[in-house]
């Protein structure tokens, strides 16, 4: 038995949101990676690449999920909110990966690893599509907007 109402959009259920953004980049970059032989690919596949995806998809949801219903992400086109919030999570994610890039390769035991120079291109692609796709489906799972302004024409005169 369905728990929604009937023309309802789907609910947004963040366990299975995360869950799909760990498995979905684990296994397409992990099949990359294992049909063009780079065992680095299919090592990040199951690492950064898809942890960063569910790392990102879990704050953002649980962020967006309080969101009210006047806030802009749910006010502002679809397209448009999921496009700004992945910029801004690709660039925060560009900034951890250019600095684990950067101080990860002095610590002694991965200093001939090519794992952190991975980091600033890893993170930020997989922030950025784990964003889109969350805040996209988080807005499917609202309501349908309403403009609280009509603009309705006036009813003719009659002249008798």
């Amino acid at each position: 038995m369905s728990k929604k109402a009937p023309g309802a959009p789907p609910p947004f259920v963040l366990w299975r949101e995360v869950l799909a953004a760990y498995a979905m980049p684990a296994v397409t970059a992990g099949i990359g990676g294992l049909a063009t032989r780079q065992p680095q690919l299919a090592i990040a596949a199951v690492t950064t690449i898809a942890g960063t995806s569910a790392l990102v998809a879990a704050l953002l949801g649980a962020r967006l999920r309080h969101r009210p219903a006047h806030a802009w992400t749910a006010r502002a086109p679809r397209a448009l909110s999921a496009m700004v919030i992945a910029l801004g999570a690709a660039t925060a994610a560009l900034a951890v990966g250019l600095a684990g890039a950067h101080w990860l390769t002095r610590v002694p035991a991965l200093a001939g690893s090519t794992w952190p120079g991975r980091l600033p291109v890893d993170l930020p692609v997989s922030s950025a599509i784990a964003a889109a796709l969350i805040t996209w489906r988080w807005r499917a799972s609202r309501p349908p907007r309403h403009p609280q302004h009509r603009i309705t024409s006036r009813p003719e005169r009659q002249t008798s």
